[in-house]
Order: C-alpha cells, then sequence, then structure tokens
C-alpha cells in the first residue's frame, strides 16, 4: 500500500506542480546552438531506415516520454479500475483540467478534455444550437474532411445553406483576410464560420483573429480548427479572439495519441447543446459536452510529463526551429522553374508545415505517385493532400528530431525528378 500511495502521489503531485512552468511556455535554458538542438535530436528514437517528413500527422514522443507512459500503462495494468474509480477519475482529471487551461490562458471550466481536435470540433459543430432555417454556414476549401462534413451535416438538419470559401494561390496574409471578409459580404446571412488556424494541406497559417473579429461584427459565430497550431504557435487561446476551438495534445506537444481539448467561452456555453442527452454533468457544466466513453486513460495521465518536456524546450524555441528546418529546403527550391512552393515566405504566414507540387502535376494521383517515388527511390517519406485550387500537393514536415542533412536529401530528390 505505501508504494500504491507513493505512485498516487506522484501522479497528482504532478500535475499540480507543472502548472506554473506550463503556462507561460518559456524555457529557463533554452537551446542556442546547433549542439543544443542535435542533443534534442538525439532524445528521440527514430527509424533509421528512412527520412520522416510527415510530422504533421501526429508528434513522436522524445525518449522520456515513451518511458513516461510505459510506466503509465504499467501503474495503470496493475491498479486497474481501483485507480481510475478511486484515484484518477475526479481528483486527477480536474488537477489535469486546470493544468491545461492555465497552459491555454483560460479557466478551467471552459475547458473539457477529449480525445483530440476531431472529437472537439466535431461536438462543437454538431451540437450548435443557434442555426435556423435560411441561414448559411462557411467553411474553406482547405479545411480538414472531417470537420467540413461536420458542418455539412449541420447545415442539411437545420435548412441551411453552405458557403464555400475558396482560398486563393498564392496566397498571403492580406488576400485570405480579403476573401474571406468578400465572402461574409456575400452571404449576409452566415451565422457560423469554420476557421483552421494552421492548414493541414498547406502549412498557410491562416490570420485568425483579424477574421474574427471581422466576423463577429457582422454576427458571425466561429469555430477555430488549432490542431496543427497548438503547441506550434505562440499564442493562448483568448487571443483568437472565438468563442469556440478544438486543439490536439498529441501532435505539436508531443502527448500521446488520442488527446486533446475543446475550449467554449463560459457566456457562450448555452449555445453548444449537450452531447447525446449526457446527464453525468449539468448543463451548466462543459463536460456535458462531451461523452467520450472509455478512454485511454494512461495516455491522458503522461499529459503533465508532455506539458513539462514541451516547456523545458520552449514554445518560442519550438517554433524558431521547425521553422528553420522549413526554410532550409524551402529556401533551396523557391524559384526553380520546375517547383510551386505553395506556402508563403511571409511572416507569421508559415510554420513547420510547407506543401509544393511539381509543375502541370496537379491530379490527387500524381502527387501519390510521387510521395511513393520519393519513398520508393530516396526513402523519404511525405504525404499527399488534395484541396488547394491549383490542384493537389505534397506535405514537408519536420520534426525535432529532423537533420539539415535529412532536407539536403529531400531538396536533391526534388531537383533530381523536376
Amino acid at each position: 500500500m505505501d508504494r500504491f500511495q507513493a505512485g498516487r502521489r506522484k501522479l497528482l503531485g504532478a500535475a499540480a506542480g507543472l502548472t506554473a512552468l506550463t503556462a507561460t511556455g518559456t524555457s529557463t535554458a533554452a537551446p542556442s546552438s546547433s549542439a543544443d538542438w542535435e542533443a534534442i535530436a538525439q532524445s528521440y528514437d527514430i527509424a533509421g531506415d528512412f527520412v520522416n517528413l510527415e510530422n504533421a500527422y501526429y508528434g513522436i514522443m522524445p525518449r522520456k516520454l515513451v518511458e513516461e507512459f510505459k510506466r503509465n500503462i504499467d501503474y495503470l495494468n496493475r491498479y486497474n479500475s481501483y485507480h481510475l474509480r478511486k484515484q484518477f477519475d475526479h481528483a486527477g482529471m480536474e488537477q489535469l483540467r486546470a493544468l491545461l487551461a492555465a497552459h491555454a490562458g483560460v479557466a478551467p471550466e471552459e475547458l473539457a478534455i477529449t480525445r483530440g481536435a476531431t472529437e472537439s470540433l466535431q461536438n462543437l459543430i454538431c451540437n450548435y444550437k443557434l442555426l435556423k432555417r435560411g441561414d448559411s454556414i462557411m467553411y474553406a476549401n482547405l479545411d480538414y474532411d472531417a470537420m467540413k462534413y461536420a458542418m455539412n451535416d449541420l447545415a442539411q438538419r437545420n435548412g441551411a445553406k453552405v458557403a464555400v470559401v475558396k482560398i486563393p494561390e498564392p496566397v498571403q496574409r492580406q488576400s485570405a483576410i480579403d476573401v474571406y471578409e468578400q465572402a461574409l459580404r456575400d452571404n449576409p446571412r452566415t451565422r457560423l464560420l469554420l476557421l483552421t488556424h494552421i492548414n493541414h494541406r498547406t502549412g498557410f497559417v491562416l490570420p485568425v483573429a483579424e477574421i474574427v473579429r471581422i466576423a463577429k461584427a457582422r454576427g458571425v459565430d466561429v469555430i477555430v480548427d488549432v490542431a496543427q497550431s497548438w503547441g506550434q504557435l505562440d499564442f493562448k487561446l483568448p487571443d483568437l479572439g472565438a468563442d469556440f476551438v478544438g486543439a490536439n495534445l498529441h501532435k505539436w506537444v508531443g502527448a500521446p495519441l488520442g488527446t486533446g481539448f475543446m475550449y467554449i467561452r463560459k457566456e457562450r456555453l448555452g449555445d453548444i447543446g449537450i452531447e447525446r442527452g449526457d446527464e453525468d454533468f449539468p448543463a451548466t457544466d462543459i463536460r456535458s459536452r462531451v461523452h467520450s466513453g472509455t478512454v485511454n486513460s494512461a495516455a491522458l495521465m503522461t499529459i503533465p510529463a508532455a506539458l513539462k518536456l514541451h516547456g523545458d524546450i520552449g514554445l518560442v524555441n519550438r517554433g524558431r526551429r521547425v521553422r528553420e528546418l522549413r526554410d532550409h529546403w524551402v529556401h533551396q527550391l523557391r524559384g526553380h522553374d520546375g517547383v510551386q512552393i505553395l506556402t508563403p515566405d511571409e511572416a507569421g504566414s508559415y510554420g513547420a508545415v510547407t506543401s509544393f507540387r511539381l509543375k502541370g502535376h496537379t491530379t490527387f494521383e500524381q502527387n501519390v505517385a510521387l510521395v511513393n517515388r520519393l519513398m520508393d527511390e530516396y526513402r523519404i517519406f511525405t504525404v499527399a493532400r488534395p484541396g488547394p485550387v491549383g490542384g493537389a500537393c505534397i506535405r514537408v514536415t519536420p520534426g525535432l528530431f529532423t537533420r539539415t542533412a535529412d532536407l539536403d536529401k529531400l531538396v536533391a530528390a526534388i531537383r533530381d525528378i523536376a
């Protein structure tokens, strides 16, 4: 029993003790040299038989976090339902929620833990209560497919219309603002707008705060998808100005798969319906807007350690590093006659993710074939993405374990093929 109590204190104490550290996202010993970043790269165990440049799907955990996750799996398997019912279901989850809320810059009662951005955003969209017959909902051609499906379903159930914003190509910050502003003028009965902070297809950073201000001035509610930006860009949720947000923790924070959260500004809770008639929590509790069933509790138990490792490096430092890695390959190919870079170099408009296509290769099938060729002939792993107005593309995403030599291999391969 002493070991049991010691483990409990360790687990619950970790969540409580990390709040101050992760609330700022700054580092006390920031990496400042190539040697520092190499040491960080070496803290990851990655496959050595190919170059992984597809890290926007989810984030590889560093070795220390993998070990913590395994310890939590062992602990949970040993103490089973007793741990969940007596220790973690209430006290542990509440401390975890408070930790995440401090990290996000919101009140704990405005945040609910979910299995990821998809669950968060689907619940926000599908349970939105203010849409009326004849209203419009709006999303962009580059938004995440599952979110577009949910928006379509919401419109169909409520007799509303669907308006689709076409993101121009090439795109810049101001042109993106202009196209949304024009779309809202052209669709005056728009009631709900979906925005994606960092686009998963091209990596473009949408100027969300500016577009939210325009939308709100027209009485339009906004749901923001921060799946790719949370843990990569330096911001707090209130900075976006939106009342409804869905986030992942298993992408750029590097927590285990199946972890995320939903944000609803407390004054707007009543405008999102209860999830499937949930009665475990009162209607005044945001947790009634999520009912995930039995979740991967060991993954949730690992979130405090993930946030600590994330904070040790520092959010600003992480963002700067992945942009440096991105610039290393993009600047070598920008201007190449046979290569089109879809993501702008404009400050504030990109992070780690950038997409390209070969000139004339606009179909999804052509880009899938090129992805396969990069892997089969050059041992470089990327992914094809459809959706941009100019045609499909290939997404390239380095991680903190990526070396510049890996990116030089990509550049050489693209030049060779192009």
